[in-house]
């Protein structure tokens, strides 16, 4: 017989039912603003590292602007969007959209969870397990988890990148992450930079701890129930760096 699919009683048609099996694969996601993007050419460096380490062929990139093009119609000017590439018989780029998204205007808190993913530095398609992570910690009201080994080694947010401020220098995680793209925007500031092992215990002795993703850039405001400083003379120069990035045109 024919194959078939449906959704709480529902007959679904050849597309749905495409999505079903379409789950080895991996993503990037973008912001979106009047039909541009920032890091345009490092969405496309991502996607194109991923497809030849999990499928062995190279990334169309026209397929790629096709598909966000397509999904963003002629009349959405702002939105976020993902590009999945994923596999069935063979790789097939999808995009989708949904309303824009922007980076939360405060102070956020963090729970660290001992959790490593396989294959960190690629954005995969299949997310359930950060997805899980995040949700067990917003029930014990925090907003974001970090993922850290058992003795509180620090790798990543589970949607986000974490970065710190000490002695004026920038300091990122040095453990497997997803090398994120906003990261890789702000690792591009006039500053001294640093990778080094970054422990929960360290984080109350930075001068400012911050998450970014495709979002922006936010502080950090508590991990656990310790608070941690805020420097807004330091969050204003990553928002300077940040808000000046140029944004590449989609058509």
């Amino acid at each position: 017989m024919t194959e078939r699919a449906a959704i709480e009683g529902r007959p679904v048609d050849a597309d749905a039912r495409f999505m079903l099996h379409a789950r080895y694969g991996h993503f990037t996601a973008m912001q979106v603003r009047d039909r541009r993007v920032r890091g345009l050419e490092l969405h496309f460096e991502r996607l194109e590292a991923a497809s030849a380490e999990l499928f062995g062929v190279p990334l169309d990139r026209a397929a790629v602007l096709g598909s966000v093009r397509a999904v963003l119609g002629d009349d959405v000017r702002d939105a976020s969007v993902r590009v999945y590439v994923v596999e069935t018989d063979r790789p097939h780029v999808i995009a989708t959209a949904a309303p824009p998204h922007e980076a939360p205007s405060g102070p956020q808190s963090v729970k660290p969870v001992p959790h490593r993913r396989y294959l960190p530095h690629i954005k995969q398609a299949s997310g359930m397990l950060q997805a899980h992570v995040g949700r067990l910690v917003a029930r014990e009201g925090f907003d974001e988890a970090l993922l850290t080994t058992e003795d509180g080694l620090i790798s990543e947010g589970s949607i986000t990148n974490l970065g710190a401020f000490a002695g004026g220098r920038l300091i990122w995680p040095d453990a497997p992450m997803l090398h994120g793209i906003t990261m890789r925007l702000l690792e591009r500031m006039d500053v001294p930079q640093e990778r080094r092992p970054v422990k929960v215990a360290d984080l109350p002795g930075f001068d400012q701890v911050f998450l970014c993703n495709s979002w922006g850039v936010w502080p950090v405001g508590r991990v656990d129930d310790v608070p941690l400083p805020q420097d807004d003379a330091l969050m204003g120069r990553l928002h300077d760096h940040y808000d000046r990035i140029a944004w590449d045109p989609l058509d």
